[in-house]
Order: structure tokens, then sequence, then C-alpha cells
């Protein structure tokens, strides 16, 4: 798979200093679409808020401060030669994703369409689009740090390359299995839970696993917190309990699979 980074940063802080009116809106559309308005330039832009306020400004700044750029290249170059066996021909972009201002953004919802909703680099392109393209997001809630650069770019590359082969995730089962496997490859260290809550997310979740909805998907993976923003049924579990599962099942298995050859394990 050839995986072309696309530094888009830089531009998302020059939209960011224009004033924040008509003008600015004006600019953003001129960047995302082709010169003939007929296709999409940059179609990894959509997922911003072309309206952003200051504190979507300050963390592009702290990106650029640290280079983001500079390291989500390298996670992509590494990526790029773990997946040289799949085929594809990629465009990826990292783009801040509103989250704590933007009056449209839900967190959880936008991160189940960006987890679960979005396909692999198979089939023909819409007539709009010239180049597949991978979004690896940042929230404008958390903090810049090269690990989270790292981690956005590496999961939303895994997490394309899982989905061409195994097709989009329709049950929370699925959806377990590929968030699980995501995270491991991509090296991700959480989210965490203690042992008793692993248990008790498991228990909880078992009932569901062959549930096909957005809402139980919602309220099983991302929790409690998450399910009141949108009106859903807390189930009694922590922040991210369902994802912290998956992560943990992966790490046990990948566990397993390296001392199986040794004899520790089969």
């Amino acid at each position: 798979m050839k995986l072309h980074y696309v530094p888009l940063l830089q531009l998302e802080r020059e939209i960011q200093g224009l004033p924040r009116n008509y003008v600015r809106f004006r600019h953003y559309l001129r960047t995302i679409f082709t010169s003939d308005g007929k296709g999409l330039e940059l179609p990894s832009l959509l997922a911003m808020n072309p309206m952003g306020k200051d504190h979507v400004t300050a963390l592009l700044d702290g990106l650029l401060t640290l280079d983001a750029d500079r390291v989500a290249a390298r996670a992509v170059s590494e990526a790029s030669s773990r997946l040289r066996d799949q085929p594809g021909d990629v465009q990826v972009a990292l783009v801040i994703v509103d989250d704590l201002m933007g009056g449209w953004t839900n967190r959880y919802a936008d991160e189940f369409t960006f987890r679960f909703r979005c396909g692999g680099p198979t089939g023909r392109l819409p007539r709009w689009l010239q180049h597949f393209w991978v979004t690896a997001v940042l929230w404008s809630s958390e903090p810049p740090s090269e690990q989270a650069v790292r981690e956005a770019i590496l999961t939303a590359v895994y997490r394309m390359a899982y989905v061409a082969q195994h097709g989009l995730a329709r049950t929370l089962r699925d959806m377990l299995a590929q968030e699980g496997n995501v995270m491991v490859r991509a090296g991700c260290s959480g989210p965490v839970l203690d042992a008793d809550d692993i248990a008790y997310t498991r228990e909880v979740l078992i009932p569901y696993l062959d549930a096909d909805d957005m809402r139980t998907a919602i309220e099983c993976l991302f929790g409690d917190a998450a399910a009141r923003t949108l009106g859903f049924t807390p189930r009694g579990l922590s922040p991210w309990a369902g994802l912290a599962l998956a992560l943990h099942d992966a790490k046990a298995s990948a566990r397993r699979r390296t001392l199986a050859p040794s004899g520790g394990l089969s």
C-alpha cells in the first residue's frame, strides 16, 4: 500500500488566522474544493470547524511548535512499510475536529463515524474525488502531544487497512475486534481500566455483542458519560469502557500468540 502524507496543519492555521466571518468561510470553501467547484481537492478538511474560536488557534500553534507534521509523516512512513503487501494508494491527512466549542459536533457521534463508517480503498472513487483519503483526527478538547499525533495517524491508517480486509464492522462484536486490532497495531497505551472494571464491562457487554445499532454501540464502547450527551441509556459503564476492554483483550491475544511458539501457551 502506498501512503502519502499531506500536511494540512499550516493550512488550517492560515484559515484560523482570518477574521471569523464570511471572509474566512469563503476562503475555506475555496480551499477544499477544486477550482471548477465540481470536486473536493482536500476532503479531509470537511472534518474541521471553519469558524473555530481561539482555542483551535492555540491548539494549532502548539502542534506546529512540536512539528506535528514531521511526527505524522514519520508515522505514515512506518505504516506504509508495514502495509506494503496490501494494495491501495492513499492520501493521509491530520485534522483538528472541534468537539469543544463546535456547535454541531458531538464527540461521540463523530468518533463513531470515524471509527466505523469509513471504508477502505477499494472500488471506484466517486466522481468528486481524485484520490482516496484517510483523515486522522485530533480533538480540540485534548492537549497537543507527539504521542497523540502518532496514535491518531496510526489508528486511522491501520483501521482503513483492517476495513479493506474485513469490511465494515456491523455488530458490537465486530467493532470490538476491529478496534482492539487497530489499537494494538498502533501501540496505543489506552484507554485502560482496572481488572475489576474490565470484568464488569465484559459482563455488561455480553448481551449486546450481536447488536448492530449505533445507539447500543456508543453506549457500550464509549460509556455512560458519552451516552448522556446524546440522550442514550447509561449502562453503568466507565468512560471508554468498551474500547478499554477491546484493547485489553487484543493485548492478551497478542501475548498468547507470542508465547505459543515457545511452548508457553497454546
